[in-house]
């Protein structure tokens, strides 16, 4: 009879399972005995693997599989399948019939096995305390097991923190090495079939991360994206064609609560292929297919290549965005040292260097200094964006260029009601240069109500129906002025 061991070590609070080894005598130490009967397919047996992973933490995965069936009704035991299989969407193809499919995943470990054996008979080799020598074997009762430590009964005495190994005389039926798909299929024919399992999994995802390198003149930057993958489905993906869905795909939600758990990640970083992944257009989404196949284990990061994009046209813009509420009301000083924000604006577009769907992602900017040493400026994140779009990043804010604004007059006009008031308002702007070279300064105020600019000292521009905006040159270690006087009604 095949026996087992497993070492178990005296804690603070009796027996605790920090570090356990399972050995099957006669067995290798890998293995688990296979249930009588079944049908055991491994990733032995895989003839062909892809990936689809969305953005929502989910995956379709297609695992094809060659395997030998007898006529009749018989039972197909898929190993090395996610851990976090939606089982009710496995479908499996290739001239059998289902009949019932289970998913199991009661693993095999020290603390499952003690598990199962409670109200079991386990034999108890403990050590001498002294000269650390094996002691005669004990039949021992475990009364309780869980993650405090185990309780035994040990002839007429009650056991609760030993030195020493608890011998199993077998693994039970319910436990399994891997998490396992297990299904009663039913064949017309016997012999070798290729057969397809699909289903649906959390645990796999994915996210798009780019890096920009502007130029010395600030007109071009050089634009790199990378796809990053996280697998934590507790599978491992070997030599899988992969594809990546973005946009948002519908998924009902389940109301089970899942436990994520911690893991830990290893970080592989894939060499950086200067091709790009190829994209095309399905159903209403973008599919993203990397031309080879790759590796993706389990509790693993990994970055594949998406893009490379060398001379890509950029626009460089200092925006002061102002606020709505003082225009309903008297306000006074609104700030002595406003912040005078950085932004760059980047057409998706092929003139400019890029026209392609871009998937959502943080884009990270970097510049090199007057010695050659590439220096981080800034980050924001996108969203998908279509061909033809405009990318907007906030990358911080200047530090040369500053504002203060105040509220010169404020009255009311006319109005009675709760929705019928007018008034008018007039504000002094001051842009403030400290840099050795000019700037230009985009003011963006978002005006309530129906409005009009009764008075300016420099044009506007009406951008939206309830934004006006003003450029403002401002020379060198200098500072200019805008005022104006706006009317609106509510």
């Amino acid at each position: 009879m095949r026996a087992i061991r497993t070492v178990v070590h005296q804690g603070i609070t009796g027996i605790s399972l920090v570090c356990a080894a399972i050995l099957f005598v006669g067995a290798p130490a890998h293995s688990s005995p296979a249930r009588q009967g079944e049908i055991v397919s491994t990733a032995q047996d895989q003839k062909g693997l892809s990936l689809t992973i969305y953005n929502r933490d989910l995956a379709l995965i297609k695992d094809k599989r060659q395997i030998t069936v007898p006529m009749g009704n018989s039972t197909l035991a898929f190993k090395e399948v996610s851990a976090r299989i939606r089982p009710e969407t496995a479908l499996l193809s290739g001239g059998l019939d289902i009949l019932e499919q289970n998913f199991e995943y009661d693993l095999l470990t020290p603390q499952s096995l003690l598990s199962k054996y409670v109200g079991r008979q386990v034999t108890m080799v403990q050590r001498h305390p002294t000269t650390g020598e094996e002691l005669s074997p004990e039949q021992a009762l475990v009364l309780s097991a869980n993650d405090n430590g185990v309780v035994l009964k040990v002839g007429e005495r009650i056991e609760t923190g030993i030195s020493g190994r608890l011998v199993f005389p077998d693994v039970p039926p319910t436990l399994r090495d891997r998490p396992t798909l297990t299904m009663t299929v039913a064949s017309e024919q016997p012999g070798l079939k290729e057969v397809e399992l699909s289903y649906l999994s959390h645990g796999l995802t994915w996210q798009a991360d780019y890096v920009a390198e502007l130029n010395a003149d600030e007109s071009q930057l050089g634009f790199n994206g990378w796809v990053t993958l996280t697998n934590e489905s507790g599978a491992s993906y070997s030599n899988a064609q992969l594809q990546l869905v973005a946009g948002e795909v519908n998924v009902v939600t389940d109301a089970q609560q899942r436990n994520l758990g911690m893991v830990q990640k290893e970080v592989a970083m894939a060499a950086a292929p200067r091709e790009a992944m190829a994209e095309e257009s399905m159903f209403e989404y973008h599919l993203y297919t990397l031309d080879r196949p790759t590796t993706i284990l389990e509790n693993q990061k990994k970055q594949v290549a998406l893009l490379q994009a060398d001379e890509v046209s950029v626009k460089k813009e200092l925006i002061l965005r102002g606020n709505d509420y003082y225009y309903r009301d008297q306000a006074g000083d609104l700030g002595k040292r406003l912040e005078v924000g950085v932004e760059l604006e980047v057409k998706n577009e092929k003139e400019h260097g890029l026209g392609m769907p871009i998937p959502a992602g943080v884009v990270r900017v970097y510049k090199k200094d007057s010695r050659g040493f590439l220096q981080f400026v800034g980050e924001d994140r996108i969203e998908h964006t279509p061909d033809k779009e405009v990318m907007r990043l906030h990358l911080g804010t200047a530090f040369d260029v500053t504002a203060e604004k105040k509220q010169t007059s404020f009255k009311k006009i006319s109005g009675v009601g709760p929705y019928n008031y007018n008034y008018e308002s007039s504000y002094e702007l001051t842009v403030k240069n400290a840099k050795e070279e000019p700037v230009r300064v985009k003011v963006l105020e978002p005006i309530p109500g129906d409005w009009k600019i009764l008075s300016e000292s420099a044009p506007h521009t009406k951008e939206t129906a309830h934004t006006a905006s003003w450029l403002i040159e401002v020379p060198a270690k200098s500072s200019v002025t805008l005022t104006y006087t706006a009317q609106v009604r509510f």
